[in-house]
């Protein structure tokens, strides 16, 4: 299935239906006053969140959801139908803003929650509704409210324990591999992941967690630059983050670089991205090349007071000790 994490649709909600104007009329009784019904409401358009649906695919390619009017009201006190509401499933993680303003209206993190986008109008009141002692015969009836109608923009943010962060061909998609059920695509070239990937982490005998791996990040990514910075929104609802750094090409960057570079972009993203715990892991131990700047790029991590786990996604040496450490941050 084709991973959609943003779509912008028109929701339109039902007019409440029209009051009736009616008068009872039937043979032997000459004064029988007015009898017209009230409007029916009109359809909602509620959100409903579900575990069933991983992607906005469906939101994406049909745009426009009307909901139907209220019926109206008619004579012999009969008053209109309610019109069916619209129910949009979307997944959990969804949030809803709208697309005018930019106001944020919903945030839906929770199974099963329901959130109506769009109110109906009411049905107006038929003319029986206003008779009194001082007014019996009223020749008048309400008008249904209009529904409310409003472009509004959904964005998928992923519900993740954990966020793997790092360059494009690091490691992140071995890693989740190696310690989760998930089969990302695994490529030597640039770019492999191209939409970020779950999986669960069923450690010893403690709690299962979520782990998301996503695509790799380059400087200049909050420009726009790459693939990763349109899904970093995804690393935002997570408590910890796993920085992933290869420095098996020699001619290459020291990890120190690597690590500025990639927190420089986060932290141009989003300020919030820098306050949360990160694990900071250099990946391909097992490659020649690795081990030969091990000590040098482990002394300059080691100055800015960056702590880094050794590892190898390929053999699996020192994941244990990582998802040791993810578990202590977790708080497991």
């Amino acid at each position: 299935m084709k991973f959609i994490d943003e779509a912008k649709i028109l929701v339109k909600a039902g007019h409440g239906g029209q009051g009736c104007v009616s008068f009872r009329r039937e043979k032997f009784i000459p004064r029988g006053g007015p009898d017209g019904g009230n409007g029916g409401k009109g359809g909602d358009i509620v959100l409903l969140t579900s575990r069933s649906h991983s992607t906005l695919l469906d939101m994406k390619y049909r745009q426009h959801h009307e909901a139907k009017r209220g019926g109206h009201g008619e004579g012999g006190n009969r008053s209109g139908k309610d019109a069916p509401d619209i129910t949009l499933v979307v997944p959990i993680g969804t949030v809803v803003k709208d697309a005018e303003t930019g106001e944020v209206l919903a945030d839906l993190t929770q199974e099963g929650e329901r959130f109506v986008v769009a109110r109906s109008g009411i049905g107006g009141k038929g003319n029986a509704w206003f008779t009194s002692s001082t007014h019996q015969a009223p020749h008048f009836a309400q008008e249904g409210m209009p529904g409310e109608e409003r472009w509004i923009i959904l964005e998928l943010k992923l519900l993740a324990d954990v966020g793997i962060i790092g360059f494009p061909n690091v490691g992140k998609s071995t890693f989740i591999a190696r310690v989760s059920a998930a089969r990302p695509k695994i490529a030597d070239y640039p770019f492999t992941t191209l939409v970020p990937n779950l999986g669960v982490v069923k450690y010893g005998n403690l709690e299962s967690f979520v782990i998301a791996d996503i695509p790799g990040l380059i400087e200049g990514a909050h420009l726009g630059l790459g693939r990763g910075i349109k899904f970093l929104r995804h690393v935002e609802r997570t408590k910890v983050l796993l920085h992933i750094i290869d420095i098996s090409d020699p001619s290459g960057p020291d990890a120190g670089e690597k690590f500025a570079t990639i927190n420089g972009e986060l932290a141009k993203y989003s300020s919030s991205l820098m306050q949360k715990p990160q694990i900071v892991a250099i990946n391909k131990i097992d490659l020649t090349e690795t081990r030969e700047r091990l000590k040098k790029d482990l002394a300059g991590l080691a100055k800015k007071g960056i702590k880094a786990h050794l590892f190898s996604a390929a053999t699996g040496e020192g994941t244990k000790e990582i998802l040791n450490e993810m578990l202590r941050l977790l708080g497991r």
